[in-house]
């Protein structure tokens, strides 16, 4: 027997076991992470991430999976942390490609469910809800879920057994030892399993930049309670991620302390407090949640209303109440409007206006010491590394700034420079005790979904919508007489975006000119291929509006033969 474990460990010394990141590196969120050895594949998380102001019309972006359908047959299963849209949000869109079964906590499980049931793969998937402490056996992995702190319950961090040596992944988490809900992070079994020797540490790296520690999510409830008491009179809003569960808990606890009557506003927001109602994870007095509608019957000092929006995106709910288009709440003087959250990097413009707009309709508007963050700060990160003792570091979870920090972070705590790998999305890092390195590539651009298509923008549709954005459009519109060649009508030019045409007649006839006698050139040559006279009223037309009006409007012609 220990002859053939002997053989085994040899093997996996020989192979190593693969970490393949399909997202969440030089960014913040899509984060997916493909941990491979022989014929087996466990994916941990499966996010999205938003778009980036740049990529006009699309509304999420979701990982590409390209790798894990060529290896459809290794694929074992979702080992899933938390559910955070940026960890469980590309679930119902990757698991129509890759149809693995799905293991996570009891409320993270839930909030799948309602996702999937949404897109009408409730039936298709098998979802299995792992408790803390408790292992699964995954091909020739085992997976041990860890109980971690993070703003949302039922945060875990996963022990990765593989024929290589642990691999440990905190998931997003901080060390909060006075949480809302449940208990603090386990750090006993941290140490214990640090004990065993633990061959690399994929740790968060969202808030690596920030000494000291992560204050407690309950510091946040004093200051609630603070604002309650000196607002007695007014109505409260209350703006917060709809995941942030342990938030909405202290909303709650503060209305019912001042008598009020609570609104839940903003659909993400209604699915999961809901859901989290459902299994025990908010606790409420009874009769204190009232319908929007219901709002009428109660006075401003009666009111809570907690709502989504706090990132200032168009289409949620108090964005809308600030630009005065939300259909049942009206903001008013003397409303008092709580912003529970720090803005993601690249939303502070959008938060800022939203922040405006309801200062000018008279709003007082607080955002300040209202969050604490749900990520770890260096202390803790170093707590971490001190527990764990690992041979390899491989920062996760943050923008190029943050892998690198975080790199430098783990050389301070006396991890070799060669042992600490800050990777891209796409990389493939193959670990054994022996030595480790990136040994390949595979594909992990993010893949745009807009609308119900996904995937079918790219790059030359969002380059063509840039330049539309920038520079507008000019048609170019004739008919041809078949065989002859005869131009029959036109050229008529048409402008969206480039100049109002009433104003500007006469460029619109001087460019009218420039295009006849473009025209005229490829006929006078015989020149009847359509291409080539495209090709020449577009260059022609386009040298002469850069020197008419340095711009560079996109030009399309359309022959029409008769």
């Amino acid at each position: 027997m220990k002859e053939k474990e002997k053989n085994i460990t040899q093997k996996a010394q020989l192979n190593g076991v693969k970490i393949i990141p399909l997202g969440g590196l030089e960014q913040i969120g899509m984060n997916i992470t493909a941990i491979e050895y022989e014929d087996s594949i466990i994916v941990i998380d499966c996010g999205l991430s938003f778009p980036e102001d740049e990529m006009l019309g699309i509304d999420l972006v979701i990982p590409d999976v390209t790798y894990l359908k060529e290896n459809i047959d290794k694929v074992k299963g979702f080992v899933i942390t938390h559910g955070h849209e940026d960890h469980i949000g590309s679930l119902p869109y990757v698991l129509k490609e890759v149809n693995a079964p799905i293991y996570a906590t009891k409320l993270t499980t839930a909030i799948i469910e309602s996702k999937l049931k949404e897109h009408g793969l409730l039936k298709n998937t098998k979802r299995k809800v792992i408790k803390y402490g408790q292992s699964i056996n995954l091909g020739c992995f085992r997976i041990e879920f860890i109980r971690t702190n993070h703003s949302i319950s039922d945060a875990a961090a996963l022990a990765i057994y593989t024929p290589a040596g642990i691999i440990f992944h905190t998931g997003d988490f901080k060390v909060d030892y006075t949480p809302v809900f449940g208990e603090p992070i386990d750090l006993q079994r941290i140490g214990e399993i640090g004990k065993k020797g633990v061959l690399a540490l994929m740790c968060d790296s969202t808030n690596v930049e920030r000494p000291g520690y992560t204050m407690s999510e309950r510091t946040v409830g004093k200051t609630f309670d603070g604002i309650f008491a000196d607002n007695a009179k007014q109505r409260i809003i209350v703006a917060t991620f709809a995941s942030n569960v342990d938030r909405v808990q202290q909303v709650v606890n503060s209305a019912a302390k001042f008598n009020r009557k609570l609104v839940i506003e903003g659909r993400s927001m209604v699915n999961i407090v809901t859901t989290a109602i459902e299994l025990g994870y908010i606790k409420m007095p009874d009769n204190m949640l009232i319908d929007i509608e219901q709002m009428k019957n109660y006075t401003d000092d009666q009111l809570v209303l907690i709502t989504t929006g706090s990132q200032g995106e168009t289409m949620a709910a108090l964005p809308r109440m600030a630009a005065s288009i939300h259909k049942k709440i009206s903001i008013k003087p003397g409303d008092v409007v709580i912003l529970s959250s720090t803005p993601i990097p690249g939303n502070e413009k959008a938060v800022s206006k939203v922040i405006n707009d309801l200062t000018m309709k008279g709003a007082k508007v607080i955002y300040q010491d209202t969050h604490v963050s749900g990520h770890a700060c260096q202390e803790e990160i170093k707590l971490m590394y001190t527990l764990l003792k690992p041979k390899y570091a491989v920062p996760v979870h943050g923008e190029y700034k943050h892998l690198t920090r975080h790199a430098e972070l783990a050389q301070s705590l006396g991890l070799p420079k060669e042992n600490i790998f800050v990777i891209s999305s796409g990389d493939v890092l193959t670990l054994s005790e022996e030595k480790a390195g990136v040994t390949g590539k595979v594909p992990a651009q993010g893949i745009l979904v807009d609308g119900l298509g996904v995937g079918d923008v790219g790059n030359i549709v969002l380059r063509d919508r840039q330049l539309l954005s920038e520079n507008g459009l000019i048609i170019v519109v004739l008919s041809l007489e078949k065989y002859s060649n005869q131009v029959l009508s036109g050229p008529d030019i048409v402008s969206r975006g480039f100049v109002y045409v009433r104003e500007s007649e006469n460029l619109m006839d001087e460019a009218r000119e420039v295009v006849v006698k473009a025209l005229d050139k490829c006929l006078s040559r015989n020149n009847c291929d359509w291409g080539k006279m495209k090709t020449e009223i577009k260059d022609s037309l386009s040298d002469f509006i850069w020197k008419k009006t340095k711009r560079n409007p996109m030009i399309l012609p359309i022959i029409m033969e008769v």
